[in-house]
C-alpha cells in the first residue's frame, strides 16, 4: 500500500526509540520515551496559496527530521508506524 499525502503534509516513518540509556542500562518498554525522530517517506504537492499557486515544501523524501512528541496523526500500514503531519509541525531537519 502506498500513502500519498495531500497539500502541505508529509508522511514520516517513525524511527525506533533507544534500547539503552546513556549509561548503558537496557530500558524496558514502559520506560522508553516516545520517539521524536523519523525519516520522510513522502511529501505532498505543497500548500495552496490564495492566488491559486502552490508553495513547494522544503522537506524532501529521505530527509531525517525531529518532530514534537504528540504532533501529527499516527497511522499503521503493513505493520510499520507512520506519522502524517503538516510540514509546519516538523521542528528540525537533521543534516549529516
Amino acid at each position: 500500500m502506498t500513502i500519498r499525502p495531500i497539500d502541505d503534509r508529509v508522511v514520516i516513518q517513525v524511527l525506533e526509540a533507544e534500547q539503552k540509556s546513556a549509561g548503558g542500562i537496557i530500558l524496558p518498554e514502559s520506560a522508553k520515551e516516545k520517539p521524536q525522530q523519523g525519516k520522510v517517506m513522502a511529501v505532498g504537492n505543497g500548500k495552496l496559496l490564495d492566488d491559486g499557486t502552490r508553495q513547494p515544501l522544503e522537506l524532501k523524501k529521505g530527509n531525517l527530521v525531529i518532530f514534537g512528541k504528540y504532533s501529527g496523526t499516527d497511522v499503521k500500514v503493513d505493520d510499520k508506524e507512520f506519522k502524517i503531519m503538516r510540514e509546519s509541525e516538523v521542528l528540525a531537519h537533521i543534516k549529516n
